[in-house]
């Protein structure tokens, strides 16, 4: 395979100095006004008189924040799944099933031809700044590994497909990469996890040199790779020398840095996190791990930002890069080049630069705890569970968290942690695991601390540590796994009842 890496160091040279030229606030306004002339007679576009729209302040005061419920009720329902010019010009050829971590229910989100091409610009955007990070790079010297969902995609009505937005992906890869793409399509294709699994460990060339992934799934395929070379060290270094990179995303990172910093050791390959959404590519590290990822501005997104506390809030407040601060909570909305306008997408973000802006993703909008008051976000849940893992050496596969109400045989309520440890701790290390996440959460959140203070609010949190591959099984018999499905953060009700009687048995 020949090493096309001289050619993505030059269009690298010339990206970088794009964007160190690039004006935020004036790209995101241009952004903005393309979008509404593309979309200015679709039904949408007429419906919210796009061609009177000369502003950002005239859009926000014409067009409506939505959530998916709100698109899906008033202008998808009626015509799916043959979304003609609906809100965005044309027919809508692929529809990324998402998994619908926080409702619970599938979303059908439109993905256009203008969607898939920003798609692969900005995964560009990522070896870009790879490179700048790591100038004797040779990333395309060998194939990158994908894992994701199956590209066996459904057809739903003609020139109209529906699956993963994974799958969707990797069936648009360009000709001139498909070479350099892991795994082939045959493989790609499976829509079995486990045995997809299986293949693309005994099947992964050793000359890779990047993988990408959710990390929950990529640490149970590292687990595979061991297990087919017992005698070799549990290092990724082990089966791929020449790795270079490790794109993860999907998920907060900090519960699986501890797992992933064990897998990399001897290697010289990188971490690089993305925000990579159904309905977008929104941001790529351009630094390093936890300095924030930079916002792709000229991309086919329009960015607004409103703040977490208003968003149930009868007109919230909308902001936008041009007046956005940092160090504030925001729900995250997106207008796009897939005709989604003022549509919030459920996640919450923290900006930490403004020029160039960067930003954390700090959870979902739904995913906090506050069952008794303690109002503890995603972020501070992840943090916390990374303490608690750091304090005993051991690494998180994955956990979820809920909440335990009072009963007649106990006057308080907790928090319940249910997680899945990788090696397997005794009773002993599970209990400093909890003092240690207790600890944590006290001193990231006063309201926590306050609960927790002289034992009046709440219990101490109790942990119930499963049995390796314990999330992956409970995934399969929900029909949620592989893909970009993820384990949920935060459960209640029938879900945490049913997660807490598989752990307990």
């Amino acid at each position: 395979m020949r090493d096309a890496t001289p050619l993505l160091r030059l269009y690298g040279w010339h990206r970088r100095r794009r964007l160190a030229r690039l004006d935020p606030v004036r790209t995101q306004e241009c952004e903005l006004l393309s979008l509404l002339r593309r979309a200015r007679d679709t039904r949408f576009g007429r419906a919210h008189a796009f061609r009177s729209i000369n502003s950002v302040a005239d859009f926000q005061q014409q067009v409506p924040l939505r959530r998916y419920e709100d698109f899906w009720r008033d202008w998808l329902k009626p015509v799916f799944p043959a979304i003609d010019d609906v809100t965005w010009p044309g027919r809508i050829g692929h529809l990324a099933v998402s998994s619908g971590t926080s409702s619970g229910t599938t979303k059908w989100i439109p993905v256009s031809r203008q969607m898939i091409d920003a798609n692969k610009r900005a995964a560009l955007d990522v070896l870009t700044w790879h490179l700048n990070a790591k100038p004797q790079s040779r990333i395309f010297g060998g194939p990158s590994l994908v894992l994701g969902g199956s590209t066996g995609l459904i057809e739903r009505a003609p020139g109209v497909r529906s699956g993963d937005l994974s799958g969707i992906a990797a069936c648009q890869v360009p000709l001139w990469a498909q070479r350099r793409y892991f795994p082939p399509p045959g493989l790609a294709l499976l829509e079995n996890w486990d045995e997809k699994l299986d293949r693309i460990a005994r099947a992964a060339p050793p000359d890779i040199r990047s993988i990408s992934g959710t990390p929950s799934w990529l640490l149970i395929l590292f687990e595979r790779l061991a297990a087919l070379s017992p005698s070799d060290p549990r290092r990724l270094a082990s089966w791929f020398p020449d790795l270079e990179l490790v794109v993860h995303g999907g998920v907060g990172f900090a519960p699986y840095q501890t797992g992933f910093a064990r897998w990399l050791e001897g290697s010289n390959a990188e971490t690089r996190e993305v925000y990579a959404a159904s309905e977008g590519f929104i941001a790529v590290a351009d630094r390093g791990p936890g300095e924030g990822l930079r916002l792709i501005l000229d991309n086919g997104l329009f960015h607004e930002f409103v703040p977490v506390a208003e968003l149930g809030a009868e007109s919230p407040t909308r902001h936008w890069i041009g007046n956005a601060e940092t160090g504030i909570d925001y729900a995250i909305v997106l207008s796009t080049n897939a005709g989604l306008f003022g549509y919030v997408i459920g996640d919450a973000v923290r900006l930490v630069d403004r020029d160039p802006p960067r930003l954390l993703v700090t959870g979902r909008t739904s995913y906090s705890l506050s069952a008794f008051g303690e109002h503890v976000i995603g972020e501070e849940l992840e943090h916390a569970v990374a303490a608690g893992a750091r304090a005993i050496g051991a690494a998180v596969s994955d956990f979820s968290v809920g909440a335990i109400y009072p009963d007649e045989r106990r006057a308080l309520g907790r928090h319940l942690y249910i997680v899945e440890f990788d090696p397997p701790p005794d009773a002993a290390a599970v209990a400093r695991f909890a003092a240690a996440t207790d600890a944590d959460l006290r001193a990231r959140n006063e309201d926590y601390a306050a609960h927790r203070s002289g034992g009046t609010g709440m219990d101490p949190p109790e942990v119930l540590a499963v049995r390796p591959g314990f999330f992956a099984d409970w995934m399969r018999a929900r029909g949620k796994l592989g893909g970009q499905n993820k384990v949920p953060r935060v459960v209640s009700g029938a879900l945490l009842n049913d997660l807490r009687t598989r752990a307990s048995s």
